[in-house]
């Protein structure tokens, strides 16, 4: 913008370039009416009048002058006035944002890690959200929103935030698998320590001695390392508690002696992923979830402000992902490969958005492949061009989807919005569904960090999920576990330490 302006302001290029267009204008006007005196015959007749003549052009020079020095030195003092107070403000503002800013309640850093599920990157601007946008406005914000782990669902996603790992490596790679081994299932009910791997932040705060806290959390129920999920410090999932005493409960916890208030908490809503489901992310439904989470948002602000700790919190609100819109004209059939290739149902380990099949032994699963991609790419499969089928090995390696042998061999990537089914089926039903690639921008959720170690009004680009463990380590000044995430990271988004 700056070199626009510039360029639409050329300097003049005639003569008068470079002068002072008040000095110029008066030598102009004495070399004129010099000439003309000089000139004019009837002068020689009259020498007297020359000197008053001579007189009033001085006097005229004498004033301009003066009205020209009197011009200059109020631009220069304007100029400079106004530069002394941009650079005091603009000193005063990197002084404001260039570290830290000191605790004045709390006696350390405390974390509280918020989920609202399903809350897809947008929703803030669906309906009136100004508890949302209080925390935006001063604090971080990741401006095109926060990017999700693959696959794009609940559990994978959540235990990605706490543990800086992607989903091969800390195991919970779907909502449900099994085990290839065992044979046994996992659920979003399974709490024995097997299945979670790597090591969440309530666990890492326990190792260095210190207090957490989870309210709902995937993964916090499971007794683990040095993390014993303590009575009233750790609540088992129960989606019937309503908002409101999930946040008083966490207000509780600041009513601690100052050494038990806990470092790190977690608060988790699964509004409006529950709405998102059901009827999708553009119904009128969604919209109140939406100014649901926003008031008990601002109950939450209401009680730390009472307190006197809201500005010492650290506050990272964050989403586990997206939503998108699906209806049954945009629906693929398993059962319509059977000219190419029978795939039973208990070949299938997940549907969609994720497609994941596990062949019995027998059966190559690069076969298999090669002979769903035939049918697919065929033109006889309806919507067969929106299901992609590949061997784990050969997925995009952005999506660090193969390191794990609870992934199955074979997995399917469908178009946004479409869905995979076994058979067909008289059952008609529009709503909304998330688990697709973490490319697709629907995918995304929010981020929103607002404390004190977070500048206020500060836009971020876009980062995936697993890097806010490290962020987390960091205000807390721990050391944590090893990690997808960058180490580097948290200095790219947080103020320094004084």
């Amino acid at each position: 913008m700056g070199s626009d302006l510039l360029s639409q302001t050329k300097p003049s290029t005639g003569p008068t370039q470079g002068k002072d267009p008040a000095n110029q204008s008066t030598t102009a006007l004495l070399s004129s009416n010099t000439n003309s005196s000089l000139d004019d015959p009837s002068t020689k007749d009259y020498p007297s009048r020359r000197p008053t003549t001579t007189v009033l052009f001085v006097v005229a020079f004498l004033l301009l002058t003066c009205i020209a020095l009197s011009a200059t030195f109020a631009f220069a003092f304007l100029f400079f006035s106004t530069s002394s107070s941009s650079s005091d403000s603009s000193s005063s503002s990197s002084v404001t944002h260039s570290s830290a800013r000191p605790l004045k309640k709390l006696e350390h850093p405390v974390v509280l890690l918020i989920s609202s599920d399903g809350f897809r990157f947008g929703y803030q601007f669906k309906t009136p959200t100004p508890n949302i946008h209080r925390l935006i406005a001063n604090g971080t914000e990741a401006e095109t929103g926060l990017i999700p782990v693959f696959p794009t669902l609940t559990f994978p996603n959540h235990y990605s935030i706490v543990t800086g790992l992607y989903p091969a490596y800390h195991g919970i790679i779907n909502n449900y698998f099994v085990d290839p081994y065992t044979g046994e299932t996992f659920t979003m009910a399974s709490h024995e320590p097997k299945w979670w791997l790597g090591e969440p932040l309530w666990e890492t705060v326990a190792n260095h001695g210190l207090k957490a806290s989870t309210y709902f959390w995937p993964g916090s129920e499971v007794k683990k390392g040095a993390w014993t999920c303590p009575e009233n410090f750790c609540m088992f999932y129960n989606g019937s508690v309503p908002f409101e005493e999930r946040v008083d409960t966490v207000l509780s916890y600041f009513d601690l002696p100052g050494s038990e208030v806990p470092v790190f908490m977690t608060l988790y809503f699964e509004d409006p992923d529950h709405q998102g489901h059901q009827v999708g992310p553009d119904d009128p439904e969604l919209t109140e979830a939406v100014a649901r989470i926003d008031r008990v948002l601002g109950r939450l602000i209401d009680g730390l402000e009472k307190r006197g700790v809201f500005e010492d919190v650290s506050i990272i609100m964050v989403g586990g992902h997206g939503m998108v819109g699906t209806c049954d004209k945009k629906l693929i059939f398993l059962d319509d490969l059977a000219s190419w290739i029978e795939i039973p149902a208990d070949w299938v380990q997940y549907y969609s958005p994720l497609l994941a099949i596990r062949p019995p032994s027998g059966y190559a699963p690069s076969d298999v492949v090669a002979k769903m991609r035939e049918g697919l790419e065929s033109g006889k499969v309806e919507n067969g061009k929106n299901l992609k089928v590949f061997l784990k090995e050969e997925l995009p390696s952005r999506l660090h989807y193969a390191a794990s042998d609870r992934i199955p061999p074979i997995i399917g990537l469908i178009e946004e919005g479409f869905t995979v089914e076994q058979k067909r089926s008289n059952q008609k039903e529009c709503g909304g569904a998330h688990g697709y690639d973490n490319a697709i921008f629907s995918m995304r959720t929010i981020f929103i960090g607002h404390g004190p170690q977070f500048a206020r009004g500060q836009k971020v680009p876009s980062f995936e999920n697993v890097q806010i463990y490290n962020l987390v380590t960091s205000i807390l000044k721990i050391q944590g576990a090893p990690n997808n995430g960058s180490a580097s990271f948290p200095t790219s988004i947080l103020l320094p330490s004084k």
